[in-house]
């Protein structure tokens, strides 16, 4: 499928947003909208998040995942990944468990989940307006369409979207 495209990780799309939308008719972008238009219309916010590891001997919580929504709570999440694979529990005498805490977001930070208050869906309004004018790229995923998505709705986002070209 990427035969002969000039692939390259770790690369800024802006640092070189000329040559990288002269390699071909249609760019897929996944990045957050309002930096695509240079924040023109105002920032988007996000919810960010901090994360602190620990390593524990025997078993910590019994499951993957654990959500916390007390107020009291300063984390929102514990995930215990040797959980992730059951056939080597009975292996494995410590455990890895990483807490979750909320900051408050700013731009350079890493934008986990929109925040879709009136505001920020307003100020998405016109940023989804504007990419309905960019003949040439296609915005998906959770920064470009401004959406919390589980993984199957970005799963059902990308189809819709590679079906539309398609046809």
């Amino acid at each position: 499928m990427l035969q002969g495209c000039d692939i390259a990780l770790g690369e800024n799309y802006f640092d070189n947003r000329d040559r990288w939308n002269s390699m071909a008719k249609r760019v897929v972008y996944t990045g957050k909208i309002d930096e695509f238009f240079d924040y023109k219309f105002g920032d988007l916010e996000y919810k960010s998040l901090r994360f602190e590891e620990e390593k524990r001997s025997g078993d910590f919580q019994g499951n993957a995942v654990v959500n916390y929504g007390e107020a009291s709570v300063p984390y929102t999440r514990i995930t215990e990944h040797k959980h992730f694979t059951p056939e080597r529990l009975s292996k494995l005498s410590s455990t890895i468990c990483t807490r979750e805490y909320p900051v408050k977001w700013s731009r350079g930070a890493t934008p986990y989940y929109p925040i879709g208050d009136e505001k920020n869906n307003e100020i998405y309004r016109m940023y989804k307006e504007a990419s309905e004018q960019e003949s040439n790229v296609i915005f998906g995923g959770r920064l470009a369409e401004y959406k919390y998505y589980d993984m199957h709705q970005v799963v059902g986002s990308a189809l819709q979207k590679a079906r539309r070209e398609l046809v």
